[in-house]
């Protein structure tokens, strides 16, 4: 007979440090954002350590997420940007390195980082992602780095005494 655990978040915050990183480029999108990932944590209970660190852009979250995950200071990393597609190629590259950047961090800190980047064709998409609720981009970014905390206190946690 097997034995099956199964490890996943519980959807509350409690006891939990997080770190927002918010790219200040379109902040009237970023600002939106970041209403709906504090929502989010406080609807989950989130007492602990919040700390909300401003950066010029989206290129520059990854490097900030990175030393807010090597100070030991939080649970997860919630980085929350606005790429709006122009005429050149320019968002895809931003885009890229972004992702390849958190992903990057995440892995070498073992720290959970959250991609809460928008990447649209117009203001307007924009600004339907960043409304009020569940489906604000920024409250579903923070959602998942609450369930990540979890996870990972469970998976680093000393196995229980039988």
């Amino acid at each position: 007979m097997h034995t099956v655990t199964t490890i996943e978040g519980d959807g509350r915050a409690q006891g939990f440090r997080f770190a927002l990183i918010v790219s200040t480029y379109h902040d009237f999108i970023t600002d939106k954002l970041q209403a709906g990932a504090l929502a989010a944590l406080g609807a989950a209970g989130a007492g602990g350590e919040i700390v909300i660190v401003r950066v010029p852009g989206a290129f520059e979250l990854p490097i900030a997420a990175q030393h807010a995950a090597e100070s030991g200071r939080f649970d997860a990393v919630i980085c929350l940007g606005c790429l709006i597609r122009g005429e050149t190629p320019h968002m895809e590259y931003i885009a890229s390195a972004v992702a390849d950047g958190l992903s990057a961090a995440a892995s070498a800190t073992g720290v959970p980082m959250t991609f809460g980047v928008l990447t649209t064709n117009s203001v307007e998409e924009a600004l339907a992602r960043a409304g009020d609720g569940a489906s604000n981009k920024g409250h579903e970014a923070a959602a998942a780095a609450i369930a990540m905390a979890s996870v990972v206190a469970q998976l680093t946690r000393p196995p229980a005494a039988s």
